[in-house]
């Protein structure tokens, strides 16, 4: 059967022209169809080459893969993607009932406009808008940690969290708040506070009202999954400009070794690439995997999350449909992977054990401390004792 976004053959050239398969106006996409006849040994391929043919395979399964990826992520339940290894049981392993996605980027890089995506795409939500974004008010930013349960379901096996996007500039503050998230847990509503908040907030009643908002009855759950959303538009034409810090605070953010799970990157996902060119959509993407040391072909999604009338792509887009569907997947292949098994009855006694010795180990550095400082004291006194006799007629 032959895919209606297939444009190898010559009957297919209408549909080679379609929006979504934007990157058949490149330059070297004829060689791509050539190599992608002759089935050659990709490791002679270059990355340029790598990437259109990647994009050829999204573009090949995406009208019937896109179902099919949507029908497992509905009957996903958290843990279906373990596989077992080590000998361990799947009811000795320490799976969570939900397992947890988190977005995190810096503003402007389309977070909320991606689970709007997620919600039309995989929740059928048609053109409902869940996440709000900062589309037409430049100076909105999310002030909180929002859960998202994308497939609108009550058995949903996973969640998606919208994170506060950073600053360029203030990319250490970025990474000690991604640690703290990735080693605490987050939870729905949790406040996003910045350094320079409360100098840019209104009045304190706006503070209060997020203060608010916030409650420690929601459930507190571990980070399984991280995806970094990055603008690619805006670090190219910074790039252009002679700027390197976008690529160089996203290059931190992406390798900060906290958002490693089970030995993984955490997935790249960049946006905004229609307000490129073809050619600079390409180069790109190219530039900044080579900066970040990554496959351009592994890990990379490129998304388009809004059509030119501001509504989310879904069906007029399938490429990108199918592209955020398997990300998702990806994201819980890895998250599945990243489970510990539980804590057994020696492993508590070991965890007390150690918690004592070093608990009776602090107290014998403070009484140590102490009667070092009662010996200092006592020498002093002494010496101004004897000192003092000396001094006697």
């Amino acid at each position: 059967m032959k895919s209606r976004v297939s444009c190898v053959d010559e009957d297919d050239c209408d549909s080679c022209r379609l929006a979504y398969c934007w990157w058949r106006t490149a330059a070297e996409f004829d060689k791509c169809v050539k190599v992608k006849l002759g089935f050659p040994n990709v490791s002679i391929l270059t990355p340029r080459l790598r990437l259109l043919r990647e994009l050829e395979r999204l573009a090949l399964v995406a009208p019937d893969g896109l179902n099919e990826l949507q029908h497992k992520l509905l009957e996903y339940r958290s843990g279906d993607f373990w596989v077992p290894t080590g000998g361990i049981a799947k009811e000795d392993m320490d799976i969570p009932p939900v397992n947890t996605i988190l977005l995190v980027g810096f503003s402007g890089s389309g977070k909320s406009s991606l689970i709007n995506l997620m919600y039309s795409i995989l929740g059928r939500s048609g053109l409902i808008p869940f996440a709000q974004t900062s589309s037409g008010r430049s100076n909105y930013t999310t002030m909180y940690m929002e859960e998202h349960n994308v497939l609108r379901s009550t058995r949903s096996g996973f969640c998606i969290y919208d994170s506060r996007g950073f600053d360029y500039h203030s990319t250490r503050e970025a990474l000690e708040e991604m640690s703290s998230w990735m080693s605490e847990g987050i939870h729905h509503n949790q406040p996003c506070f910045r350094y320079n908040d409360r100098a840019t907030t209104a009045d304190d009643a706006a503070m209060e009202n997020v203060t608010l908002r916030s409650s420690s009855n929601f459930l507190q759950r571990e980070v399984n999954c991280v995806m970094v959303v990055a603008n690619i538009a805006q670090i190219y034409k910074a790039l252009k400009a002679g700027d390197l810090k976008p690529l160089e605070a996203t290059r931190q953010l992406f390798s900060f070794p906290a958002l490693r799970k089970s030995k993984e990157n955490p997935l790249l996902i960049l946006t905004h690439g229609d307000l490129l060119s073809t050619e600079e959509r390409i180069d790109g993407r190219m530039k900044i995997c080579e900066h970040l040391e990554i496959s351009e072909t592994n890990g990379v999604y490129d998304i388009l999350c809004l059509n030119e009338y501001g509504f989310p792509v879904e069906e007029s887009d399938p490429v990108s449909a199918y592209a955020l569907t398997e990300a998702v997947y990806r994201a819980l292949l890895i998250s599945d992977r990243s489970h510990f098994p539980k804590m057994t009855f020696k492993d508590w006694a070991m965890l007390i054990l150690l918690w004592l010795t070093r608990f009776i180990g602090f107290c014998f550095a403070f009484l140590a401390d102490v009667c070092s400082n009662l010996g200092k004291k006592q020498k002093l006194r002494n010496e101004f004792d004897s000192r003092h006799y000396k001094l006697k007629p």
